[in-house]
């Protein structure tokens, strides 16, 4: 039987899953998991519903609820109407939570440093290459299944 070579799907699961495993590990310490930095990471940059930094993050509707629910409870975000959506709420950081963004992007860009790291001089080659394929061919579009639960936790 022949087999398909690389197993590109293993790779790409394998490097995620091991990803989120060392950034749930380096961001304990905030008390942040991979999660919450990633919805705080996107609220803070610009003005989001709960919608696009959902689908941003690659969280189901239920999962976006329960992790903004705990970032509020925290003090760390909070909820506000849309001046221009009455259905739709905008999420922004609090001052606690901008400073912990902050704390935490430094980080997970030396975790990216360290990882990314072992590559050498093929670094930016690679991260093209991945790019390119998450732009072009892997993209999702109509025609895709809507996105799994995202492995950060």
């Amino acid at each position: 039987m022949a087999r398909v070579t690389p197993d590109l799907s293993f790779l790409l699961d394998k490097t995620s899953e091991s990803l989120a495993a060392r950034m749930t590990t380096a961001l304990a310490d905030l008390g942040l998991t991979a999660r919450q930095y990633c919805v705080l990471d996107k609220a803070s940059a610009a003005d989001r519903t709960q919608g696009q930094i959902a689908e941003e993050a690659l969280l189901d509707k239920t999962t976006m609820v329960t992790t903004l629910d705990g970032l509020e409870r925290a003090g760390l975000a909070r909820r506000v109407p849309s001046p221009t959506d009455r259905r739709a709420r905008l999420v922004e950081t609090t001052a606690e939570g901008e400073a912990l963004v902050e704390k935490a992007a430094t980080v997970i860009q030396g975790l990216y440093d360290e990882v990314l790291g072992a590559l050498g001089a093929d670094r930016d080659t690679v991260v093209d290459g991945l790019t390119r394929l998450v732009e072009g061919p892997l993209r999702g579009g109509v025609d895709a299944r809507p996105p799994r639960r995202s492995s950060r936790t």
